[in-house]
């Protein structure tokens, strides 16, 4: 699940009292279902790039990311990567 949540603190007596569901565990989504038609709920629809930061390669890829849009950090990011790639290429080439 992608989405972040910001909850009233009413979610938190229908947790308390809510069976295990999928897995095993006791999901928020199920509580929140539960909640329907007493409690408004709102979305936003995101417009962008998401990194799977729960993910080493995707931690790697925001951490990147982000730097390479920093004024103070692009460039020095942007050679050390350069470099590492082209000692990888040679590596291989060998």
């Amino acid at each position: 699940m992608i989405g972040r949540y910001i909850l009233q603190p009413e979610v938190m007596g229908v947790l308390a009292s809510q069976e295990k569901g999928a897995g095993g565990e006791i999901q928020l989504t199920d509580a929140m279902s539960r909640m329907i038609g007493e409690q408004a709920f709102h979305g936003l629809t995101f417009a962008g790039t998401r990194y799977d930061c729960g993910d080493k390669a995707g931690f790697l890829h925001a951490n990147l990311a982000m730097a390479l849009e920093r004024e103070d950090l692009a460039d020095e990011v942007e050679l050390f990567a350069s470099n590492l790639l082209a000692a990888r290429q040679l590596r291989s080439a060998a």
